[in-house]
């Protein structure tokens, strides 16, 4: 393949791949016998940009479910489902941001008494269950609010089809080459589902630490073990300390979802008795005060944040949030300031999956103004290689993987105003999976 009149780095040239691998960079390439050809009409020509943090099978699931959101009538929503659902099939909601109303299962009972119904929270980490559901699935508590329970429900509810190709679709209208699932999958039954879907993007997974990765499925790359410090229920030390040391005996780092004080707390203790090794990193990092950013500096960790969150939860954060702190959400430029590493993921489908939008959203931001960077920033932060989040962006020369994604515009013209519409082209392994 060969794509003539793109921007790279600035200059004008021409880009051809031999396969997976980009062979030349250079003015006045002329095309061979029966190569394919692409004119770029002076559009930029960037790495593809790869989020290292969304949780794929999660989005296929959500896009067969009812959204709900802050300004949704979520009584409403959910009974004109249940009119259009046949007898008996499960009704599944998402994105239920909890303001309002404090959904529980005899809440849920007065609106969807007669099929099995359940609702997630924004958050991912809460599900809400009515009666008829809970039966289903073998639980009684009264409820109906289960945290932490994806793995259970999943070998409790016979699984419906997940149309992946239509994620990987959707990722590749946004440019994306590759994405890390920060899921903490415990068993194999998640990455042999993704390995088997010929996503036309670059895999990272990272499960839980004790998942033993040798015997997972070929073609996935197995990023850091994802430890979660659940917010409803905060593990003692000796346990985080436990996960870390079991993810070091398969020589795995870990990534660890904090998104409160006292979690980034526990997490910061533990690393100081296990140590720091290499692609250590905090994911969310949602609080991260002003005085603990040395500490993390000094350890040498990694920060993967989103800041589409900042724009998306913008009316939730400011009701629930301490004032004091709001400052402190999603940091930016002072972890950059600081020497941390940063690396930017949408956390899909509990964020929006556009890339695009958190780059936006990282310049312009009304919470937290003095976190915001400038585009081309942002936009580096989602350029990064897949195990080395928030280092220097990879690069479109010779030698390099064949992922590319071409903008319609010069990159300057991008960077005013980051859209996904401006996408015209996305290159994984030399061949085009969206033009």
């Amino acid at each position: 393949m060969l794509l003539t009149n793109v921007e790279v780095e600035g200059g004008m040239v021409d880009v051809r791949f031999d396969g997976a691998t980009i062979t030349e960079v250079a003015a006045g390439l002329r095309p061979t016998a029966g190569e394919e050809v692409i004119d770029g009409r002076g559009g930029a020509l960037l790495p593809g940009l790869h989020d290292h943090h969304v949780h794929v099978l999660a989005m296929a699931a959500a896009d067969r479910s009812v959204h709900l959101d802050g300004h949704t009538d979520v009584a409403a929503a959910l009974r004109a489902a249940d009119r259009r659902l046949p007898p008996g099939a499960w009704l599944r909601a998402v994105g239920w941001a909890g303001a309002g109303h404090d959904l529980d299962r005899h809440t849920l009972d007065a609106l969807v008494p007669q099929r099995p119904l359940r609702v997630q929270h924004r958050s991912g980490a809460l599900w809400v269950l009515n009666s008829v559901a809970l039966q289903q699935v073998g639980i009684d508590d009264p409820s109906g609010r289960l945290f932490g329970s994806d793995t259970l429900l999943r070998e409790r509810i016979d699984p419906e089809p997940l149309d992946l190709a239509a994620v990987g679709r959707r990722l590749a209208s946004y440019g994306v080459t590759g994405v890390t699932d920060a899921t903490p999958f415990s068993d194999m039954s998640g990455p042999e589902l993704l390995a088997g879907a010929a996503l036309p993007q670059r895999l990272v997974l990272t499960g839980s630490p004790d998942l033993d990765v040798a015997e997972g499925p070929a073609g996935l790359i197995w990023g850091p073990a994802k430890v979660v410090l659940a917010d409803h229920a905060l593990p003692s030390l000796a346990d985080v300390v436990d996960q870390f040391l079991i993810a070091r005996s398969r020589d795995r780092a870990v990534a660890v979802h904090s998104v409160t004080v006292a979690s980034l707390v526990l997490a910061l203790t533990a690393w100081d008795e296990v140590g720091v090794r290499q692609g250590d990193r905090i994911e969310h990092g949602a609080l991260i005060p002003a005085d603990l950013i040395p500490r993390i500096a000094g350890l040498g960790l990694t920060v993967v944040t989103q800041p589409n969150s900042i724009v998306e939860r913008e009316e939730q954060y400011r009701a629930e949030v301490d004032a004091d702190d709001l400052d402190s959400l999603y940091r930016c430029r002072t972890l950059l300031d600081a020497g941390v590493p940063v690396a930017f993921g949408t956390d899909a489908p509990f964020g929006n999956a556009d890339p695009w939008r958190a780059v936006a959203a990282a310049v312009d931001r009304d919470l937290g103004r003095a976190e915001g960077v400038d585009a081309a920033t942002a936009l580096s932060r989602f350029l990064s290689p897949p195990l080395q989040p928030g280092c220097a962006p990879r690069r479109v020369a010779p030698g390099a993987r064949a992922d590319v994604c071409l903008l319609r515009e010069p990159l300057s013209n991008a960077l005013r105003e980051p859209s996904a519409e401006l996408v015209a082209t996305t290159v994984l392994d030399g061949t085009a999976v969206h033009n």
